[in-house]
């Protein structure tokens, strides 16, 4: 067997009983087959202690002599294992070359067999790779050569890369600028809100920033609210892979470089002491009614649609229909009824004035430049964004959570918005030059290639896993895992995903059993998609990087198909 450079520190997190987690970002390691080789011939050549009882002296020159033999190996070693995936790990398994992988379990357990006979799912549409983290040869494989749609596993892929290019200390940034003179507390020109791609900001957190610059400085604005959401620049044909949203599907979304509480607007319903229910509306929007027709009685609906209007109105109604029971409590719908540029300029204008503070003009959106028209070929290749004028100097700054906690957000809660806003954050020069999703494809090829994934393995579109060009080889997604387990940033990654029967979109599943608490997995699906990606750590304390997928339109009732396998993993003694 080759030598392997054995990572000290996962090593003994391995141990049952301990986290998977390795302790980053130092972890030192060493090649122990040939630094143990190394030795024992240095000791034979330098005369003990084989051979006889040398005396102390000898023995202190030989052990001395062994040592300084074997350091160069250990050193490069190290270093070889301190690099951030520059190559595959030595101890990466190659597929042979017909496309057969040798694993060390032949077939498929018993437990995924009878699962995948209850379903419709034929054994060629399903894909899995388990390989340990400190093993060179693969556990268990089955069409690991063949490319299957991601789903949200694709997002595995999106905050491993931001983490390694942008680095665990980056935040999002919304910057508030003054194009005019401030005098009395009042503002004599138009305030500029500058969007840098945050798409966790919350109309809380706007509110509570308006109401800071208005305590400070700035209670009245002579002019408009100007809001600049030119840092993203994306075209239709960006989009065309993706679903379209609908005001009952607002996780579908499109990224917005200013967008609040992900274009989503949130209707909030509670029973009332009167004949009518209890309404509200999150974030306030300005120049919107909210007409109320929700009756108290029996059932728990609530329906909202716009009066039709111009579309250029500025004053609109929101009319909510249904009917609400004492007993259906209180409770929170999510529509996408407006644009996510009209619902964050309504929103905008609304905490403004919920602050306190006073608008003589309107909120508007700053002119850009006419979009370039792509050309043929991949969505976003062709896509150039607009050059913006110069900005006038900074008045205050909102940043966002750290990426840390984003990637957590992202991958525990399978945030697609957040995860597209990070994707196109790859973008080189983002946020001073515009982010087109061309760039930030190109961005992400390029450090999958760094990490050593063949060209066409993996494929990132959205970031998300939205789009269903975002497909990948169950081989080259644990390829990618694997290297992940020793990276600096492991602890952050692995602490973002969803833990068995415990938390995230896993806190349902695998509640009993060998699996809960003990596998940490990115899930996906799509309506013909079922995926998992991440780490389970066996009953012998091994940990075991997993991907497996399911295309077919009977793949929602394949859930049982994935948990099984995952279980009989975490039950493994070995």
């Amino acid at each position: 067997m080759p030598s392997q450079a054995l990572p000290i520190a996962p090593m003994l997190a391995l141990l049952p009983g301990r986290r998977i987690v390795p302790d980053p970002p130092a972890m030192r390691c060493f090649s122990l087959p040939s630094s143990i080789g190394r030795f024992t011939a240095a000791l034979k050549r330098s005369g003990g202690p084989t051979g006889g009882v040398p005396s102390r002296n000898r023995l202190r020159l030989s052990l001395g002599r062994a040592i300084l033999a074997a350091l160069p190996i250990a050193v490069a070693s190290q270093s070889a294992c301190a690099h951030a995936g520059a190559a595959p790990p030595r101890n990466y398994f190659p597929p042979t070359a017909n496309g057969a992988t040798p694993t060390l379990y032949r077939g498929l357990p018993d437990p995924v067999i009878r699962a995948l006979g209850q379903t419709g799912v034929p054994i060629g549409q399903l894909g899995l790779f388990i390989q340990a983290v400190d093993q060179p040869i693969p556990l268990l494989a089955l069409n690991a050569e063949e490319k299957f749609v991601l789903a949200s596993t694709a997002k595995v892929v999106t905050t491993l890369a931001a983490l390694d290019l942008l680095g665990p200390a980056y935040r999002w940034r919304t910057e508030a600028r003054l194009l005019g003179t401030i005098e009395n507390g009042r503002l004599d020109g138009d305030l500029l809100i500058v969007g840098g791609g945050d798409s966790r900001l919350r109309s809380e957190e706007l509110s509570k920033w308006f109401a800071e610059l208005q305590s400070k400085v700035l209670r009245e604005i002579g002019g408009n609210i100007v809001l600049d959401r030119l840092a993203f620049h994306l075209t239709e044909r960006d989009q065309a892979l993706a679903p379209r949203p609908g005001p009952e599907r607002p996780h579908h979304n499109w990224p917005d470089a200013l967008s609040l509480g992900d274009g989503v607007l949130r209707l909030q319903v509670e029973p009332a002491s009167g004949r009518l229910a209890g309404l509200s509306l999150q974030p306030p929007l300005a120049d919107v009614t909210l007409v109320n027709e929700v009756r108290m009685g029996r059932g728990c609906v609530a329906k909202a649609e716009w009066e039709q209007a111009p579309a250029d109105a500025i004053q609109r109604q929101l009319r909510v229909t249904g009917n609400w029971g004492a007993a259906c409590g209180q409770h929170s719908k999510a529509f996408a009824l407006l644009s996510d540029s009209d619902l964050t300029a309504r929103a905008v204008g609304g905490l403004w004035t919920q602050a306190g503070g006073a608008l003589d003009g309107h909120v508007i959106d700053r002119s850009v430049a006419e979009p370039v028209a792509a050309n043929a070929g991949k969505p976003g290749a062709a896509a150039k964004a607009p050059v913006a004028a110069p900005l006038p100097a900074l008045f205050s700054t909102l940043n966002s959570q750290s990426l840390p906690q984003l990637v957590h957000e992202i991958n525990k809660t399978s945030d697609n918005m957040a995860a597209r806003a990070l994707m196109l954050s790859l973008s080189p020069g983002f946020p001073t030059k515009a982010a087109t999703a061309g760039a930030s494809i190109e961005r992400m090829q390029q450090w999958l290639r760094t990490r050593g994934v063949p060209a066409g393995d993996i494929e990132i579109d959205s970031g998300s896993g939205l789009s269903r060009a975002e497909r990948g080889k169950p081989r080259a997604m644990v390829q990618l895992l694997r290297q992940a387990w020793y990276d600096k940033n492991a602890r952050l990654f692995v602490d973002s995903l969803p833990v068995a029967g415990v938390d995230g979109t896993l806190a349902g599943r695998m509640r009993e059993g060998p699996a809960v608490g003990r596998a940490y997995l990115k899930t996906g699906s799509l309506l013909d998609v079922r995926a998992i990606a991440g780490f389970v750590r066996s009953r012998s304390g091994r940990v075991y990087a997993v991907s497996a997928l399911i295309n077919h339109p009977d793949a929602p009732a394949a859930t049982a198909v994935l948990d099984a396998l995952v279980e009989w993993v975490a039950a493994l003694d070995r």
